[in-house]
């Protein structure tokens, strides 16, 4: 019985270690113990390599302008633990998490001791998500965003009013494979029978799978480029401007204040979304509630500028596609500009070729670790890299302080890669 917020959580991170065991049968056995609380809720299932989380955010913020409650589950936090679990973007409070915990442990033990082996940390997660909405705080509609891959994700227990896949590329490659097609078929995993897909996604051989998916699957396929567009107008320093068209309405000078394009893109994504929930499902959402929920769509730690005189930014760019859109973004808002880079990531990840995009962009980069269990040293991180101005700190603290002092008024501090790592220098540089 746990009595407290930090034992609650405690518990969950043990799991961590018990590793992951593909398959769905513990999550299927666990809530159906509990009653099938994912059958009670209308949902929105988001997959994808880059964008979720604002597709996520998109999506909640013009559905809360349009006066509906929405739950979201999302990973991994940037702030506190319990943001992954939200409602109308207040994280689930501490007393329900403990109740929750206390409700789920026992079901973890008996499995545990069972030939489906202990629940991993995610899988528990989940579970206590769908709990949470489904037996808790009731929202309308929730948003929930796929953890790893999709096939065999624990979020895929559900099904959803309709699908999105924002785009397909490499990260994970350890688990998911690093054939392209191998990545798309694990995606794809979360199309179901009859559930319409949104996807920015915009490689020729993804795409195609996806479409044979969805024939598969005998649903429809809505696919940026073809049954929706969008034109990007311009960028300035507030954000970007666009016009977005579907089937089934044209909306025209869109803001965002999350900067990319990108972030055109995954907007594009929840606006097609929301337009088939509109015209399938009676979803009320008008164009005026539209524009004021895009223009308050903001998250955390996607080029996100914290500090200014020099101007420090984080972004979690932590693969190749990831890293490409960040290069793309410092083009077009930061031309001109000398860059100091500060770079940390974790030991699976292919280094080299993430960090390329960014090497003709950027005037410097220290690469630095932090303290996490899968985070590779500064020193291995300065060996794999070929950059020209290049060094070293183990202490992040000291990396970023340098960083700053070694750079003019006019100039921008970068810091990116893992997102575990930008969630921490950002709770450090906003506190």
């Amino acid at each position: 019985m746990f009595h407290s917020y930090d034992a609650a959580v405690g518990w969950i991170h043990s799991l961590l270690n018990h590793g992951m065991k593909p398959g769905l049968e513990r999550m299927e056995w666990m809530l159906d113990q509990l009653g099938n609380p994912e059958r009670r809720l209308k949902t929105i299932h988001v997959g994808g390599t880059n964008g979720k989380g604002s597709t996520v955010t998109y999506l909640r913020t013009v559905l809360e302008e349009s006066g509906y409650e929405v739950g979201t589950f999302t990973s991994p936090y940037i702030e506190t633990f319990t943001e992954r679990i939200s409602l109308n973007g207040q994280p689930i409070s501490e007393e329900d998490l403990i109740k929750l915990c206390n409700q789920v442990q026992p079901l973890v033990e008996v499995a545990a001791a069972s030939p489906l082996g202990s629940p991993t940390e995610f899988e528990v997660i989940t579970v206590i998500a769908l709990l949470y909405f489904g037996t808790i705080s009731y929202p309308d509609l929730v948003v929930m965003e796929v953890g790893l891959g999709g096939r065999l994700d624990s979020t895929n227990v559900i099904h959803p009013l309709v699908s999105v896949i924002t785009n397909v590329g490499y990260d994970h490659t350890h688990i998911l494979g690093s054939d392209i097609q191998q990545v798309a078929f694990e995606k794809a995993g979360i199309i179901k029978s009859g559930v319409a897909l949104i996807t920015t996604a915009e490689k020729e051989g993804v795409l195609a799978l996806l479409e044979q998916t969805t024939r598969t699957q005998k649903t429809k396929i809505y696919r940026m480029n073809n049954e929706f567009k969008v034109s990007h107008i311009s960028s300035t320093n507030e954000g970007e401007r666009f016009t977005f068209e579907s089937p089934y309405r044209t909306i025209e000078d869109l803001s965002i204040g999350m900067k990319g394009d990108h972030q055109v893109k995954n907007a594009s994504a929840a606006l097609m979304t929301l337009e088939y929930l509109r015209v399938f499902y009676g979803l009320h959402i008008e164009e005026d509630m539209i524009k004021i929920g895009l223009a308050r769509a903001a998250w955390p730690g996607r080029f996100e500028k914290l500090k200014s005189h020099p101007d420090v930014v984080v972004d979690g760019a932590h693969n190749p596609e990831g890293v490409e859109s960040l290069a793309q973004t410092l083009r077009t808002h930061y031309p001109d500009t000398n860059i100091h880079a500060v770079f940390s990531a974790l030991g699976d990840k292919d280094i080299e070729s993430m960090l390329q995009p960014l090497y003709p962009l950027i005037r410097s980069i220290t690469f630095t670790t932090f303290d996490f269990p899968r985070a590779i040293s500064a020193r291995a991180l300065f060996d794999r890299s070929t950059a020209s101005d290049k060094s070293y700190e183990e202490n992040w603290h000291k990396a970023i302080q340098s960083a700053c002092e070694s750079a003019e008024e006019n100039d921008l501090v970068l810091i990116t890669g893992s997102l575990y790592f930008v969630s921490e220098i950002r709770n450090y540089l906003k506190n």
